[in-house]
């Protein structure tokens, strides 16, 4: 990898030297202090969770990363998915992404992160681009669902998440496929202090308005709820009533319905209220301990909710049945008993919900089995995890760790030796920890530790965790990566650490040491019948379909799978889908315990460090050869080193390798020469030829500014005396000049003077008394009469809108010309009107009407000005019907068009015709030709109307008015202006008061006893057609889009 100027650290770790856990620790820290937070190891990103915003996302990063190689910027996250998918569209080769560490690592935003990059470069469209939305808003229903906060993370997953997308020939997203793996379900009735219950339970809480939350039967306190958490209701910088909104909108967009969404905020709401169902000790007849509910209002609540017969829901709760081939035994529960039995009950509703929920996404998103897909994979699982008391599920946890674990050390050996391969090198086979065994004692079909844990559960007779233990410690009582107390006791050690009712497994990240507590009771998983029996009868479509089981006629004495068989089953099939495909991995780590931003604790990360195996992965990484890289880019960077290829080297990229090389006389030992690519054995060899490229760059650093120094005193000296010719020339130029310009003017001057001394000889010949007097008289009148003469010939046309005028030809006749102008042009403008007849004379003041009303107010007034108004646009004279609904009083009408009204309710339009007369505006029917609506001008309070190119108005009526107290009207004209203009004028004439008209997108129309908001925006379009989209938002706001 190239190392590049100014990077910090080291950052490929495959170059770290020396190679030790306490220097790897360094340079990670010494990377994140300066907020570089991303290393490689090889192909594999190391990312260190910053727990702050930092500026290297988004689309300017993203372009960056999308048109350079993998090693040639600084390490990122996205240079990871570039290469993946790059490598999927050009060489079609299905990928996969593995990413793993503890929680709060961040492990969620890695993966959210991938995503938005491929989203980001793959291709357009508009199905493509539906088919990312979808895919990217499945992250905040998961996140909902599944995350919770914790004590070391605010958003953590609580459930292991693989994501196929899938994609077509050209690289677009067609749709994917989500897998989820071990629910943390016992967190839906119990968290540890500090925690939270899952997110959904809080945001529902806080974001349902209050008509939801009284249909769900629920309250908006969290402390009325005994699942919840009182201790950790709230999250800093979470605000669940925003997010739940994201989240309902989010289910819109993959393709729920609002029934569906609807049945889902049920089904969490019946979790919530099972929690409230309060248990109490009853004795039977006989004496034997009972149960019953104490206050039956929750169970009655939840059998309104979903339709359930409540009677059968405490019978479920308080006893059990159980069946045998031939008869049925019904016991009842004591408190205990029924107290697992609503617990389980919750936990297995809300884990079926979880998996109904990833199923109707992947239902939207799948893709037609008939098309040709590529693949790419991302796996967000939880990370190795060694804890204070370590359960059956930190058993599984690890136990996929551990697979995946032995994926990555196999394909990443699998791909440095086909790479060795292809480019002809020898492949010397590498020493590694092969954690088979590992595997093989928890998941050996007969004697595993899984399979001795089923045994357990279906064994009969009396079974215990003790019996479990006591069967382990006798089978892998000689395993060199088992322990417990029995077998420490049997070679005599002694671990205080070590409980009698605990075994420890040697791990590929250490020691684990497991409480077998509940390992049979989380194992077996068991919901009883009559539970799921209960649960079918509901007549709720989404509850009823979570327990296909309780149906009679599918129902089953077959002992359904345990939990552990079912995830080692899904581990399996994980694996199998991994090791088809080309991996790319990504380290999640955490630098501290407490979230807080620039502290690194060296121990937690060393800890991590171990559990993810990255000195393991670097070891075999550099087994063979720590450094290739293609010939080309190679000789690009280090040819300076050879005089050979510097400057200019016009042969082959692997010759001038080897001469750059052969002069530098290294061991042939450290280097090996493959087809395409150069290999170097370690690190010491390419930190070698960097420094030796550093001394070079400096030694041409110097020739060049030797070069440059000598060239630009050179050119200074040039530019210098060019400019001392150019000022001497100029300055003799100038002088000679300045010399002729001197004799020039005293030649003039004698010239004048010798010319006046003859004129003035000249004219006391002829000089009389009063005579330049009359000669100056004879001079103005001669002016003058040229002058108005000159204006007679050049007057200009007798056009009104012509506005030239001959131009004064001395300043004296500047006013007497003015006055003349203004006189001519106001006999044009009578000689004009004269012409006219009082039909023109009428349309003229409509037109300056319309002028003062809509001039630089409305876009379509610069369309009307030329047109004429008409009047008339419905053929009026042909049709007697409408002729007649004037009256005989009210004289001629004055405007008649075919115009649409606006329902305010639903937003859609019907045709009407108007008419407006001097004293009333009349709406008719066009078909019956019958008044609708007649209103009196007297009654228009006002119009409003918007600045675009639309013909919208707003009729506001007078609240008095028998017509007005049924609210205001909303029309749409085709001539807006005219008819606006004739309105206003109609409405001053009629009432002599001048009709207010109001230019704005933004005004209310009257409803009976509400209003309506109208809003009117500009669409995509010019607004030329005139077409209007109504759609009604809510029950008091209607907006409307101008195409």
């Amino acid at each position: 990898m190239p190392l590049l100027e100014g990077s910090v650290g080291v950052e490929d770790l495959v170059l770290l030297e020396p190679l030790e856990e306490e220097s790897l620790l360094r340079n990670l820290q010494l990377r994140y202090e300066h907020k570089e937070i991303y290393t490689y190891i090889g192909n594999v990103v190391i990312s260190v969770n910053p727990y702050q915003q930092l500026p290297i996302y988004g689309p300017e990063f993203i372009a960056k990363y999308q048109d350079y190689t993998f090693y040639e910027l600084k390490p990122h996250i996205y240079a990871l998915a570039n290469v993946a998918y790059q490598s999927l569209r050009d060489r079609d080769r299905d990928q996969c992404i593995l990413i793993t560490g503890e929680s709060g690592a961040g492990k969620t935003e890695a993966s959210k992160l991938v995503m938005s990059y491929v989203a980001a470069v793959c291709g357009k469209g508009e199905q493509v681009n539906s088919v990312k939305e979808q895919l990217l808003q499945s992250n905040p229903v998961l996140e909902a669902f599944g995350n919770a906060k914790t004590i070391r993370n605010n958003n953590s997953s609580r459930f292991g998440k693989y994501m196929d997308i899938e994609f077509d020939f050209k690289g677009s997203p067609l749709g994917g496929v989500i897998t989820n793996y071990l629910l943390e379900k016992s967190r839906v009735v119990r968290q540890l202090q500090g925690e939270r219950n899952f997110h959904i339970f809080y945001q529902l809480l806080a974001g349902a308005d209050a008509q939801l939350l009284e249909a769900l039967k629920l309250q908006r306190d969290t402390s009325g709820y005994t699942y919840l958490n009182q201790e950790a209701s709230r999250v800093g910088g979470m605000d669940d009533a925003s997010n739940f909104s994201a989240v309902r909108s989010a289910m819109t967009v993959i393709g729920f319905s609002e029934e569906e969404i609807r049945q889902v905020l049920e089904v969490t709401a019946l979790v919530l209220k099972l929690g409230n169902v309060e248990l109490t000790d009853e004795f039977q007849a006989n004496g034997i301990p009972a149960s019953g509910i104490r206050d039956g209002r929750g169970v009655r609540e939840i059998g309104e909710m979903v339709s359930l017969d409540s009677a059968a829901l405490e019978r479920a709760l308080c006893s059990r049945t159980m069946e045998t081939s031939r008869e049925k035994v019904t016991t009842a529960l004591n408190v205990t008993q029924a107290q697992y039995a609503r617990d389980a009950l919750a936990k297995n509703i809300y884990s079926r919900l979880f998996n109904w929920i990833v199923n109707r996404i992947n239902e939207s998103i799948k893709v037609g089995s008939g098309e040709r897909k590529k693949v790419m994979g991302v796996l967000d699982i939880y990370g190795f995890e060694i804890l204070e008391d370590n359960s059956f599920e930190q058993f599984v946890i690890n136990y996929c760790n551990e697979k995946l674990q032995q994926v990555f050390i196999e394909m990443t050996l699998k791909e440095e030796q086909e790479e060795y391969k292809r480019e002809g090198i020898p492949w010397v086979k590498v020493d590694y920890f092969d954690n088979g065994i590992i595997c093989n004692l928890i998941e050996h079909n007969q004697r595993g530790i899984l399979a001795m844990l089923d045994e357990e559960c279906l064994r009969p007779g009396v079974v215990s965790d003790s019996t479990f233990l006591a069967k382990l410690n006798q089978l892998f009582c000689n395993h060199s990566h088992y322990e417990s107390k029995v077998t420490q006791n049997a070679q005599h050690q002694y671990d205080r650490s070590m409980g009698l009712g605990c075994f420890r497994i040697c791990h590929y990240a250490g020691k684990v040491t497991y409480n077998v507590n509940s390992f049979i009771d989380k194992n077996n998983d068991l919901l009883f019948r009559d539970l799921s029996q209960t649960m079918w009868k509901a007549r709720h479509p989404l509850l009823r379909s979570l327990f296909p089981e309780g149906d009679p006629k599918q129902a089953s004495l077959k002992r359904p799978p345990t939990a552990g068989a079912q995830f080692k089953s899904s581990v399996a099939i994980l694996m199998k889908n991994l090791y088809s495909k080309n991996p790319n991995y990504i380290r999640c780590i955490k630098p501290n315990e407490h979230q807080q931003r620039g502290r690194f604790s060296s121990e937690l990360v060393a800890t991590q460090a171990r559990y993810l195996g990255l000195m393991e992965n670097v070891r075999v990484r550099r087994a063979g050869y720590a450094h290739r890289q293609v010939y080309a880019h190679f000789l690009e960077r280090y040819r300076l080193l050879s005089q050979s290829t510097w400057p200019h080297w016009n042969g082959g990229a692997r010759e001038g390798v080897e001469k750059v090389l052969g002069e530098l006389n290294l061991s042939p030992q450290e280097l090996a020469y493959g087809k395409t690519k150069i290999f170097i054995r370690s690190p010491k060899t390419l930190f070698y030829l960097e420094e030796q490229r550093r001394l070079r760059l400096q030694q041409l650093a110097t020739l060049i500014q030797k070069t440059y120094r000598g060239w630009r005193c050179r050119t200074h000296y040039q530019l210098m005396r060019k400019s001392q010719i150019l000022i001497s020339s100029w300055f003799r130029g100038n002088m000679q000049k300045k010399r002729y310009e001197k004799l020039k003017a005293s030649t003039l001057l004698i010239q004048a003077f010798v010319r006046g001394w003859k004129a003035r000889k000249n004219y006391r010949k002829y000089f009389r008394s009063g005579a330049s007097l009359t000669l100056a008289n004879f001079i103005y009148r001669s002016m003058t009469q040229k002058f108005l003469l000159g204006l007679k010939r050049n007057l200009p046309s007798t056009k009104v809108l012509d506005s030239w005028w001959p131009p004064a030809p001395y300043r004296y006749f500047q006013p007497a010309n003015q006055q003349l102008h203004q006189l001519f042009h106001q006999w044009k403008c009578k000689k004009f009107r004269d012409q006219l007849s009082p039909k023109q004379v009428e349309m003229l003041r409509e037109k300056l009407c319309a002028s003062e009303l809509f001039k630089d107010n409305k876009a379509s007034y610069a369309q009307s000005v030329p047109i004429p108004f008409r009047g008339d646009y419905i053929g009026l004279q042909g049709n007697p019907k409408l002729q007649k609904l004037r009256g005989r009083e009210e004289g001629p009408i004055l405007m008649a068009e075919t115009v649409r009204k606006v329902n305010r309710g639903n937003g859609k339009t019907s045709s009407r015709i108007l008419l407006l007369t001097k004293g009333h505006l009349i709406l008719t029917d066009t078909k019956q030709s019958q008044a609708k609506i007649v209103i009196g001008l007297d009654s228009v309070a006002a119009v409003s109307v918007t600045s675009l190119r639309d013909g919208l108005f707003g009729l506001h009526l007078s609240q008095t008015s028998p017509v007005g107290s049924k609210g205001d009207l909303l029309l749409v004209s085709n001539h807006v202006i005219e008819l606006l203009t004739k309105l206003y004028l109609a409405v001053l004439n009629a009432t002599r008061s001048q009709l207010p008209v109001t230019v704005t997108e933004n005004f209310s129309v009257r409803f009976k006893e509400s209003s309506v908001a109208v809003k009117v925006t500009q669409g995509p379009g010019d607004g030329e057609n005139n077409k209007l989209s109504f759609k009604k938002k809510g029950g008091n706001c209607l907006e409307v889009t101008v195409q």
